[in-house]
């Protein structure tokens, strides 16, 4: 019964909004006739613009509007609050499948380049090591295998290298792996 109850008001509350919508595209009709009815002059034009421009901007940006998306079904709240919010969230920002599918390409390709650095990373660490560098680059030698050979503060440069990107790689993995 009380199921019943909820799903009549929410159902009412859709109702409300799209009235709420109808009276915006009334409320838009009626600005555009006092405009095209008044004298203003250029300036008041382009302040109006602006100040509309601005608001609309506020309206259409797809980032932030997804990645509070994201927050919001990401919360341990009760899931009746997360529709709520998330259907207040939809009602106030125009968000299309298209510009969804654009962010995502920005964040795979942003990950992508992320593993790239990484095994580029890990590559020039080993070359470090492998190829041999001149006398003047090699500085002084931390621990002596041979009289002639031994760890250089070189190898140890190189070594933290490889570690980074290992520790880039895996970190992409895993922001891969999540999606």
């Amino acid at each position: 019964m009380f199921k019943e109850k909820n799903i009549s008001s929410q159902i009412r509350e859709f109702e409300d909004l799209e009235k709420q919508n109808l009276s915006l595209d009334s409320k838009l009709d009626e600005l555009l006739k006092l405009l095209d009815n008044s004298e203003l002059d250029s300036d008041r034009i382009k302040h109006i613009q602006n100040k509309f421009n601005a608001v609309v901007e506020k309206k259409l940006s797809q980032d932030e509007a997804i990645s509070e998306i994201k927050e919001i079904s990401l919360q341990n709240i009760d899931q009746l609050d997360k529709l709520n919010r998330l259907e207040v969230l939809l009602n106030n920002n125009y968000i299309d499948s298209k510009q969804a599918k654009g962010i995502k390409r920005k964040e795979l390709l942003g990950k992508a380049m992320q593993i790239l650095i990484g095994f580029l990373m890990v590559t020039l660490g080993f070359a470090m090591v492998i190829l041999p560098a001149p006398p003047y680059f090699e500085m002084f030698t931390i621990f002596h295998f041979t009289y002639d050979d031994g760890f250089t503060l070189m190898d140890l440069i190189s070594l933290i290298i490889i570690a980074t990107g290992i520790y880039l790689i895996i970190k992409s993995y895993y922001k891969f792996s999540k999606e």
